[in-house]
Protein backbone atom coordinates (compact mmCIF):
# COMPACT_ATOMS: atom_id res chain seq x y z
CA UNK A 1 0.00 0.00 0.00
CA UNK A 2 2.52 2.52 0.97
CA UNK A 3 4.64 1.77 -2.44
CA UNK A 4 1.55 2.45 -4.33
CA UNK A 5 1.08 5.25 -2.75
CA UNK A 6 4.74 6.53 -2.98
CA UNK A 7 4.54 5.54 -7.04
CA UNK A 8 1.70 7.69 -6.85
CA UNK A 9 3.08 10.71 -4.86
CA UNK A 10 6.29 10.29 -7.11
CA UNK A 11 4.43 9.95 -10.76
CA UNK A 12 2.86 13.29 -9.82
CA UNK A 13 5.65 15.48 -8.77
CA UNK A 14 7.22 13.98 -12.39
CA UNK A 15 3.85 15.47 -13.80
CA UNK A 16 4.27 18.89 -12.34
CA UNK A 17 7.90 19.00 -12.96
CA UNK A 18 7.20 17.96 -16.95
CA UNK A 19 4.07 20.51 -16.72
CA UNK A 20 6.46 23.62 -15.33
CA UNK A 21 9.31 22.67 -17.55
CA UNK A 22 6.56 23.27 -20.81
CA UNK A 23 5.25 26.35 -19.14
CA UNK A 24 8.83 27.58 -19.37
CA UNK A 25 10.10 26.58 -22.59
CA UNK A 26 6.66 28.21 -23.96
CA UNK A 27 7.25 31.43 -22.20
CA UNK A 28 10.88 31.27 -23.68
CA UNK A 29 9.84 30.63 -27.20
CA UNK A 30 6.88 33.65 -26.70
CA UNK A 31 9.76 36.26 -25.85
CA UNK A 32 12.00 34.73 -28.93
CA UNK A 33 9.15 35.54 -30.87
CA UNK A 34 8.58 38.28 -29.51
CA UNK A 35 12.12 39.79 -29.66
CA UNK A 36 12.47 38.94 -33.44
CA UNK A 37 9.28 40.67 -34.13
CA UNK A 38 10.15 43.62 -32.57
CA UNK A 39 13.99 43.46 -34.02
CA UNK A 40 12.25 43.15 -37.53
CA UNK A 41 9.44 45.95 -36.89
CA UNK A 42 11.42 48.41 -34.83
CA UNK A 43 14.48 48.37 -37.23
CA UNK A 44 12.65 48.57 -40.46
CA UNK A 45 14.06 51.12 -43.01
CA UNK A 46 11.47 54.86 -42.87
CA UNK A 47 10.57 53.85 -46.48
CA UNK A 48 8.85 50.72 -45.75
CA UNK A 49 5.49 51.75 -44.28
CA UNK A 50 3.69 54.63 -46.09
CA UNK A 51 3.06 56.21 -42.37
CA UNK A 52 6.46 55.55 -41.28
CA UNK A 53 8.09 58.33 -41.85
CA UNK A 54 5.80 60.59 -40.65
CA UNK A 55 5.79 59.10 -37.26
CA UNK A 56 9.47 59.11 -37.48
CA UNK A 57 9.38 63.00 -38.14
CA UNK A 58 6.93 63.51 -34.91
CA UNK A 59 8.96 61.54 -32.52
CA UNK A 60 12.25 63.58 -33.40
CA UNK A 61 9.99 66.46 -33.01
CA UNK A 62 9.19 65.71 -29.48
CA UNK A 63 12.90 67.47 -28.74
CA UNK A 64 10.74 70.66 -28.88
CA UNK A 65 8.01 69.26 -26.23
CA UNK A 66 4.42 67.74 -26.23
CA UNK A 67 3.11 70.02 -29.68
CA UNK A 68 -0.38 70.99 -30.54
CA UNK A 69 -1.02 67.90 -32.94
CA UNK A 70 -4.61 66.45 -34.04
CA UNK A 71 -3.40 63.16 -32.56
CA UNK A 72 -5.34 61.65 -30.12
CA UNK A 73 -3.52 62.69 -26.40
CA UNK A 74 -2.72 59.25 -25.04
CA UNK A 75 -0.91 58.36 -28.18
CA UNK A 76 1.06 61.91 -27.98
CA UNK A 77 1.79 61.54 -24.04
CA UNK A 78 2.95 57.77 -24.97
CA UNK A 79 5.24 59.53 -27.43
CA UNK A 80 6.72 61.77 -25.69
CA UNK A 81 7.59 58.67 -22.84
CA UNK A 82 9.57 56.84 -24.81
CA UNK A 83 11.13 59.89 -25.85
CA UNK A 84 11.81 61.14 -22.41
CA UNK A 85 13.58 57.43 -21.76
CA UNK A 86 16.26 58.62 -24.84
CA UNK A 87 14.96 56.18 -27.40
CA UNK A 88 16.32 57.01 -30.78
CA UNK A 89 13.45 56.03 -33.82
CA UNK A 90 14.51 52.44 -33.93
CA UNK A 91 13.89 52.64 -30.12
CA UNK A 92 10.59 54.19 -30.63
CA UNK A 93 8.93 51.55 -33.21
CA UNK A 94 10.42 48.89 -31.09
CA UNK A 95 8.67 50.04 -28.18
CA UNK A 96 4.99 50.55 -30.15
CA UNK A 97 5.45 47.13 -31.91
CA UNK A 98 6.09 45.88 -28.46
CA UNK A 99 3.09 47.60 -26.74
CA UNK A 100 1.18 45.65 -29.84
CA UNK A 101 2.15 42.64 -29.05
CA UNK A 102 1.69 43.23 -24.92
CA UNK A 103 -1.78 44.38 -26.09
CA UNK A 104 -2.65 41.62 -27.98
CA UNK A 105 -1.64 39.17 -25.05
CA UNK A 106 -4.10 41.05 -22.95
CA UNK A 107 -6.97 41.07 -25.16
CA UNK A 108 -6.09 36.93 -25.34
CA UNK A 109 -6.04 36.71 -21.63
CA UNK A 110 -9.58 38.42 -21.57
CA UNK A 111 -11.13 36.28 -24.46
CA UNK A 112 -9.87 33.07 -22.92
CA UNK A 113 -11.46 34.26 -19.50
CA UNK A 114 -14.37 34.78 -22.03
CA UNK A 115 -15.03 31.90 -23.08
CA UNK A 116 -14.20 29.95 -19.99
CA UNK A 117 -11.85 27.52 -21.09
CA UNK A 118 -9.10 25.34 -20.11
CA UNK A 119 -6.68 25.97 -23.13
CA UNK A 120 -4.06 27.58 -21.42
CA UNK A 121 -3.34 31.65 -22.19
CA UNK A 122 0.31 30.40 -23.72
CA UNK A 123 -1.48 28.04 -25.96
CA UNK A 124 -4.43 30.22 -27.08
CA UNK A 125 -1.80 33.32 -27.37
CA UNK A 126 0.74 30.97 -29.97
CA UNK A 127 -2.19 30.71 -31.96
CA UNK A 128 -3.35 34.29 -32.14
CA UNK A 129 0.27 35.06 -33.01
CA UNK A 130 0.88 32.10 -35.62
CA UNK A 131 -2.53 33.28 -37.39
CA UNK A 132 -1.48 37.07 -36.53
CA UNK A 133 1.97 37.02 -38.40
CA UNK A 134 0.77 35.48 -41.57
CA UNK A 135 -2.28 38.07 -41.60
CA UNK A 136 -1.40 41.20 -44.04
CA UNK A 137 -4.01 43.04 -41.75
CA UNK A 138 -1.37 42.74 -38.69
CA UNK A 139 1.10 43.81 -40.61
CA UNK A 140 -0.57 47.30 -41.49
CA UNK A 141 -1.28 47.46 -37.46
CA UNK A 142 2.68 47.21 -37.67
CA UNK A 143 3.73 49.35 -39.61
CA UNK A 144 1.10 51.75 -41.26
CA UNK A 145 -2.32 52.26 -39.22
CA UNK A 146 -0.19 52.14 -36.04
CA UNK A 147 -2.02 54.37 -33.91
CA UNK A 148 -5.56 51.85 -34.72
CA UNK A 149 -3.20 48.81 -34.56
CA UNK A 150 -2.64 50.32 -30.95
CA UNK A 151 -6.61 50.56 -29.91
CA UNK A 152 -7.29 47.51 -32.05
CA UNK A 153 -6.88 44.66 -29.49
CA UNK A 154 -8.26 47.35 -26.72
CA UNK A 155 -11.84 47.55 -28.45
CA UNK A 156 -12.01 43.77 -29.03
CA UNK A 157 -11.32 43.93 -24.93
CA UNK A 158 -13.95 46.26 -24.51
CA UNK A 159 -16.95 44.55 -26.73
CA UNK A 160 -16.18 41.12 -25.20
CA UNK A 161 -16.66 42.73 -21.59
CA UNK A 162 -19.40 44.59 -22.72
CA UNK A 163 -20.93 41.20 -24.01
CA UNK A 164 -20.54 39.55 -20.83
CA UNK A 165 -22.03 42.94 -19.33
CA UNK A 166 -19.24 43.82 -17.63
CA UNK A 167 -19.25 47.62 -17.87
CA UNK A 168 -15.91 48.82 -15.28
CA UNK A 169 -14.15 46.35 -18.45
CA UNK A 170 -15.54 48.01 -21.02
CA UNK A 171 -15.46 51.69 -19.97
CA UNK A 172 -12.11 51.06 -18.97
CA UNK A 173 -10.87 49.70 -22.23
CA UNK A 174 -13.17 51.50 -24.61
CA UNK A 175 -11.67 54.94 -22.95
CA UNK A 176 -7.43 53.86 -23.68
CA UNK A 177 -8.66 52.82 -27.17
CA UNK A 178 -10.10 56.02 -27.74
CA UNK A 179 -7.25 57.98 -26.05
CA UNK A 180 -5.06 55.79 -28.94
CA UNK A 181 -6.94 56.47 -31.71
CA UNK A 182 -10.85 58.65 -32.05
CA UNK A 183 -11.84 55.76 -34.43
CA UNK A 184 -12.44 53.78 -31.63
CA UNK A 185 -15.58 55.29 -30.13
CA UNK A 186 -17.56 54.07 -33.73
CA UNK A 187 -17.30 50.71 -32.03
CA UNK A 188 -18.20 51.61 -28.59
CA UNK A 189 -21.07 53.46 -29.96
CA UNK A 190 -22.66 50.14 -32.25
CA UNK A 191 -22.07 48.05 -28.42
CA UNK A 192 -25.43 48.10 -27.77
CA UNK A 193 -26.10 45.85 -30.55
CA UNK A 194 -24.83 43.11 -28.41
CA UNK A 195 -27.80 43.37 -26.86
CA UNK A 196 -30.13 42.38 -29.12
CA UNK A 197 -30.64 38.13 -29.85
CA UNK A 198 -27.76 36.56 -32.11
CA UNK A 199 -30.82 36.48 -34.55
CA UNK A 200 -31.88 39.99 -34.33
CA UNK A 201 -27.82 40.77 -35.01
CA UNK A 202 -27.44 38.95 -37.91
CA UNK A 203 -30.71 41.01 -39.52
CA UNK A 204 -29.23 44.07 -38.05
CA UNK A 205 -25.72 43.41 -39.81
CA UNK A 206 -27.75 42.22 -42.80
CA UNK A 207 -29.67 45.03 -43.27
CA UNK A 208 -26.56 46.99 -42.79
CA UNK A 209 -24.26 45.33 -45.23
CA UNK A 210 -27.29 45.79 -48.26
CA UNK A 211 -27.32 49.43 -47.34
CA UNK A 212 -23.77 49.66 -47.65
CA UNK A 213 -23.29 47.52 -51.13
CA UNK A 214 -26.01 49.29 -52.39
CA UNK A 215 -24.80 52.61 -51.85
CA UNK A 216 -27.71 53.82 -49.36
CA UNK A 217 -25.76 53.89 -46.33
CA UNK A 218 -23.25 56.57 -48.36
CA UNK A 219 -26.33 58.12 -49.98
CA UNK A 220 -28.38 58.63 -46.37
CA UNK A 221 -25.34 60.30 -44.66
CA UNK A 222 -24.57 62.88 -47.34
CA UNK A 223 -28.77 63.73 -47.20
CA UNK A 224 -29.14 63.67 -43.73
CA UNK A 225 -25.51 65.14 -42.54
CA UNK A 226 -23.73 66.57 -45.03
CA UNK A 227 -21.09 68.17 -42.96
CA UNK A 228 -20.39 64.89 -41.33
CA UNK A 229 -20.59 63.42 -45.22
CA UNK A 230 -17.84 65.65 -45.91
CA UNK A 231 -15.39 65.25 -42.78
CA UNK A 232 -15.26 60.93 -43.86
CA UNK A 233 -14.90 62.41 -47.69
CA UNK A 234 -12.08 64.88 -47.20
CA UNK A 235 -10.30 63.06 -44.20
CA UNK A 236 -6.99 61.62 -45.77
CA UNK A 237 -8.12 62.22 -49.13
CA UNK A 238 -6.04 60.80 -51.62
CA UNK A 239 -6.24 60.61 -55.47
CA UNK A 240 -3.86 57.46 -55.21
CA UNK A 241 -6.79 55.26 -53.11
CA UNK A 242 -10.31 54.60 -54.84
CA UNK A 243 -12.96 56.01 -52.40
CA UNK A 244 -16.15 55.02 -52.61
CA UNK A 245 -18.24 51.69 -52.06
CA UNK A 246 -15.87 48.75 -51.36
CA UNK A 247 -18.04 45.25 -52.45
CA UNK A 248 -14.60 43.54 -51.84
CA UNK A 249 -13.97 44.96 -48.23
CA UNK A 250 -17.83 44.26 -47.56
CA UNK A 251 -17.85 40.69 -49.12
CA UNK A 252 -14.32 39.83 -47.63
CA UNK A 253 -15.43 40.58 -43.95
CA UNK A 254 -18.51 38.71 -44.20
CA UNK A 255 -16.48 35.99 -45.28
CA UNK A 256 -14.53 35.93 -41.77
CA UNK A 257 -17.42 35.96 -40.12
CA UNK A 258 -19.15 33.19 -42.01
CA UNK A 259 -15.80 31.17 -41.69
CA UNK A 260 -15.81 30.03 -37.99
CA UNK A 261 -19.66 29.02 -38.50
CA UNK A 262 -18.60 26.85 -41.46
CA UNK A 263 -15.44 25.38 -39.48
CA UNK A 264 -18.50 24.63 -35.96
CA UNK A 265 -18.23 21.02 -36.89
CA UNK A 266 -14.53 20.54 -36.07
CA UNK A 267 -15.03 22.44 -32.88
CA UNK A 268 -15.80 20.27 -29.75
CA UNK A 269 -19.00 20.29 -28.28
CA UNK A 270 -18.13 21.92 -25.18
CA UNK A 271 -16.70 25.10 -26.22
CA UNK A 272 -18.67 25.43 -30.39
CA UNK A 273 -21.44 27.73 -28.75
CA UNK A 274 -19.09 29.89 -26.83
CA UNK A 275 -16.91 30.73 -29.62
CA UNK A 276 -19.82 31.21 -32.22
CA UNK A 277 -21.10 33.84 -29.36
CA UNK A 278 -17.79 35.33 -29.34
CA UNK A 279 -18.64 36.17 -32.96
CA UNK A 280 -21.26 38.32 -32.24
CA UNK A 281 -19.09 40.83 -30.97
CA UNK A 282 -16.81 40.77 -34.22
CA UNK A 283 -19.76 41.23 -36.48
CA UNK A 284 -20.62 44.10 -34.32
CA UNK A 285 -17.24 45.44 -35.09
CA UNK A 286 -17.52 45.65 -38.39
CA UNK A 287 -20.71 47.37 -38.60
CA UNK A 288 -18.70 51.25 -38.60
CA UNK A 289 -17.57 50.10 -41.90
CA UNK A 290 -21.26 49.40 -43.26
CA UNK A 291 -21.73 53.21 -42.36
CA UNK A 292 -19.15 55.25 -43.20
CA UNK A 293 -16.96 52.50 -44.77
CA UNK A 294 -17.10 54.21 -48.42
CA UNK A 295 -14.80 57.24 -47.64
CA UNK A 296 -10.64 56.97 -48.11
CA UNK A 297 -8.92 54.36 -46.57
CA UNK A 298 -11.94 52.52 -45.65
CA UNK A 299 -9.93 49.34 -45.01
CA UNK A 300 -8.91 51.20 -41.28
CA UNK A 301 -12.31 50.76 -40.42
CA UNK A 302 -12.04 47.19 -40.63
CA UNK A 303 -8.98 46.67 -38.75
CA UNK A 304 -10.10 46.29 -35.65
CA UNK A 305 -12.25 43.43 -36.83
CA UNK A 306 -9.60 41.81 -38.96
CA UNK A 307 -7.30 41.53 -35.84
CA UNK A 308 -9.74 40.05 -33.74
CA UNK A 309 -10.59 37.40 -36.28
CA UNK A 310 -7.20 35.89 -35.80
CA UNK A 311 -7.74 35.61 -32.05
CA UNK A 312 -11.50 33.76 -32.89
CA UNK A 313 -10.24 31.53 -35.16
CA UNK A 314 -6.92 30.68 -33.19
CA UNK A 315 -9.94 29.58 -30.75
CA UNK A 316 -11.39 27.40 -33.49
CA UNK A 317 -7.91 25.92 -34.35
CA UNK A 318 -7.51 25.70 -29.91
CA UNK A 319 -11.06 23.58 -29.73
CA UNK A 320 -10.15 21.67 -32.83
CA UNK A 321 -12.13 18.17 -32.62
CA UNK A 322 -8.96 16.77 -34.88
CA UNK A 323 -6.20 16.53 -32.31
CA UNK A 324 -3.24 16.79 -34.29
CA UNK A 325 -4.58 20.35 -34.92
CA UNK A 326 -4.99 21.38 -31.61
CA UNK A 327 -1.19 20.01 -30.49
CA UNK A 328 0.07 23.16 -28.30
CA UNK A 329 3.67 21.54 -29.57
CA UNK A 330 2.40 21.84 -33.51
CA UNK A 331 0.84 24.81 -32.78
CA UNK A 332 4.12 26.10 -31.52
CA UNK A 333 6.15 25.02 -34.61
CA UNK A 334 3.53 26.77 -37.06
CA UNK A 335 4.28 30.14 -34.66
CA UNK A 336 7.88 29.60 -35.56
CA UNK A 337 7.16 28.86 -39.10
CA UNK A 338 5.17 32.01 -39.54
CA UNK A 339 7.80 34.39 -38.18
CA UNK A 340 9.60 33.71 -41.53
CA UNK A 341 5.88 34.99 -43.22
CA UNK A 342 6.03 37.80 -41.15
CA UNK A 343 9.26 38.77 -42.31
CA UNK A 344 8.56 38.84 -45.94
CA UNK A 345 5.74 41.06 -44.74
CA UNK A 346 7.50 43.73 -43.46
CA UNK A 347 10.38 43.61 -45.59
CA UNK A 348 8.49 44.20 -48.49
CA UNK A 349 6.14 46.62 -47.10
CA UNK A 350 2.76 43.95 -47.95
CA UNK A 351 -0.29 45.10 -46.07
CA UNK A 352 -4.11 45.04 -47.15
Amino acid sequence: MNTVLARDLQTSRRSQIDTMARGWLGLILLVGVALFACWLVGTRSLDIGSDTETYAGFFENLVQGVPETRLEPGFVYLSYALYQLGLDVTGYQFALFALLLVLVALAVRRYQRYLETPVTWQTLLCASLLLLFVSPMFTNASINAIRQGLAAPLVFVALLAFHRRQWGGFFLAGALAASLHLSSAMYLVCAPALLLSTRWLRVLAAGAFLAYVSGLSMLAVRMATPGFYDVVMEYTANPLYRSGVRVDFAVFTIFWYLLPHLLAPLIQAGWRQRIMDSTSVYLVMSLPFFIIGWGFFSNRYLLPAWLAVSMILAAVLCHARIAPLRNPLLIRIGLLASCAVFYVYVSRGIVI
